[in-house]
């Protein structure tokens, strides 16, 4: 049957996140100046949340329009920032079907987003390779990393940055991105088929929750087998082979060679040893800024107050969140809010023996008492200039800071803990409330855990935040350190081929390398890299 016209119909505002098929209807052939008869169908394109100001919170819908028997001058512009254009949404770019060169033999290092995307997408177009992972399966890895949370027993190869899925697998999955990039709608709709919520498609702040992306992994593992893709758990890469500069190959386990002319880098930002590896082998990297600080945990209906105010017990509405920023002074130090977990937990994320790190994680629901986010300021080249060999010194400094919050809190992974309000007037009290942060806290002055610098600036950036955010400095508010991995410190750097600058055939993506910070941009960023092994952009 012959379609109608459409049109995309931006800024209908509506009281409820999931209205009707005729609720939408009446509102779409309002903003066209049509009788309601008129509109055969709508599809909703974009959903967010408009709760600025001392209004009522209202959703705001994007959609996709098809008329019948009207002609197509007939619809008018609408009212109050509605917004009509004749056409539909944007159709769902699928990858490169046709690749333009059939490399040789491709290796993919690393199971996280940027590996697993890369790996998809030389599926999709044919290409047989092999993933590697150092560490296990996600059905083994959730009872290990439960396992170090319940009684602090770390794992080196099946932590929460160690395994299947990445360190996204114990986040709360949020796929939001400041990049425009045609790949981002296939990655979503790849995760739906998986198993992820159909929201992701539309909501303009999409996540998973840490409890979805568990039950997917398997099924984007299972597609790749398929595919023809051979997938090796506990298979860590210890060395490079790269005669003259040219990849031939990778060393696996310290005993098995892996010949590979076409190596993808998709490490995470945890792997140390990796860096070292690299560094030793003349593979250039630069030091990069990056962010430390501590996470802070406030019960969720406070934040939902300050957020909604008088409407916070309104039906319907999400757990809210924030997001903060401050610059001290002109061209001084950035300090914000990161990662923020609407109804989730505080993490430990330890990666290795002797350190603590905190993340957040939140179920799909999010309907957890508390609300957690990341508090951290910049940390640049200069900082941790004599920390180590230059390229590396960011992951030094980092590490120390880590071994540093693990002694100051007597071992066992529990994590320094202190009130906001204390640290914030300098306060030595041990007391701390409660925290969601398992095996648990011990109460430390955090100023004697983190830098001075990072104390300073967290301490005016605190009360810009207080500003903006009355009762963001309450009584309940606790800050449980350190919180490191923001991004890594290191970049691997690459040519506009995608190779790595000093090795032919070593493809560098992901966060690990650099050049990514998150499940979507990672994600996004292995397609790249697959692209580039087979000829493209």
């Amino acid at each position: 049957m012959k379609k109608g016209p459409l049109y995309k119909i931006e800024g209908i505002r509506l009281r409820r996140s999931e209205p009707s098929a005729g609720e939408l209807k009446k509102a779409a052939a309002q903003a066209l100046g049509l009788p309601e008869g008129a509109v055969v169908s709508c599809r909703v394109l974009r959903r967010s949340l408009d709760a600025r100001g001392r209004r009522p919170p209202l959703f705001v819908f994007n959609l996709e329009v098809e008329t019948e028997g009207v002609p197509q001058a007939s619809a008018t512009e609408a009212r109050e920032g509605v917004r009509v254009k004749r056409g539909g949404g944007d159709a769902v770019v699928p990858p490169l079907l046709t690749a333009p060169r059939r490399p040789g033999k491709v290796v993919v290092v690393g199971a996280g987003p940027a590996g697993l995307f890369a790996a998809l997408t030389l599926a999709l177009n044919g290409i047989p390779g092999v993933l590697l992972e150092r560490g296990r399966p996600v059905e083994e890895r959730v009872r290990d990393v439960e396992d170090f949370w319940s009684r602090g027993v770390l794992k080196g190869d099946s932590n929460v940055y160690f395994g299947e899925g990445g360190a996204g697998t114990f986040s709360d999955g949020k796929l939001t991105t400041r990049l425009r990039n045609p790949y981002s709608a296939w990655v979503k709709t790849v995760l739906v088929e998986a198993g992820a919520p159909h929201s992701i498609l539309i909501d303009a702040k999409p996540h998973i929750g840490t409890d979805r992306l568990r039950l997917l992994l398997p099924n984007l593992r299972r597609r790749l087998l398929e595919r023809g893709w051979e997938f090796r758990f506990r298979s860590p890469m210890t060395d490079i082979i790269a005669p003259g500069g040219v990849m031939r190959g990778i060393v696996v386990g310290d005993r098995e060679e892996l010949e590979g002319d076409h190596v993808i880098l998709a490490v995470g930002q945890g792997a140390y040893d990796t860096y070292l590896l690299l560094h030793r082998r003349g593979v250039a990297m630069e030091t990069k800024p990056f962010a430390v600080g501590v996470r802070v945990e406030h019960p969720q209906a406070l934040i939902d107050r300050i957020q909604y105010g008088r409407w916070a017990a309104t039906p319907g509405l999400p757990p809210a969140d924030y997001a903060l920023a401050a610059r001290l002074g002109p061209g001084g130090r950035a300090v914000y809010s990161f990662c923020m977990c609407p109804g989730g937990f505080i993490v430990a994320s330890a990666s290795g023996a002797g350190e603590v790190v905190t993340n957040g994680m939140s179920d799909s629901g999010r309907d957890g008492p508390w609300a957690n986010s990341a508090l951290v300021v910049s940390v640049d080249r200069q900082d941790v200039a004599g920390e180590g060999d230059p390229p590396l010194g960011g992951l030094f400094f980092r590490r120390r800071l880590e071994e540093r919050a693990y002694e100051a809190a007597g071992g066992g992974y529990l994590a320094p803990a202190q009130t906001l309000k204390d640290f914030l007037a300098g306060r030595e009290r041990a007391e701390v409330g409660y925290t969601t942060y398992r095996p648990g806290v011990r109460g430390i002055p955090l100023a004697e855990v983190l830098p001075p610098f990072v104390t300073e600036a967290l301490r005016e950036g605190l009360k810009v935040f207080a500003g903006r955010m009355p009762g963001f400095v309450g009584e309940e508010a606790v800050l449980v350190g350190v919180e490191t991995r923001t991004s890594a410190p290191v970049r691997i750097l690459r040519g506009e081929d995608g190779q790595s600058v000093t090795i032919r055939g070593l493809y560098p993506c992901g966060e690990g390398a650099g050049y990514a910070g998150g499940i979507m941009s990672s994600a996004l960023d292995g397609i790249r890299a697959a692209l580039r092994v087979m000829g493209g952009r």
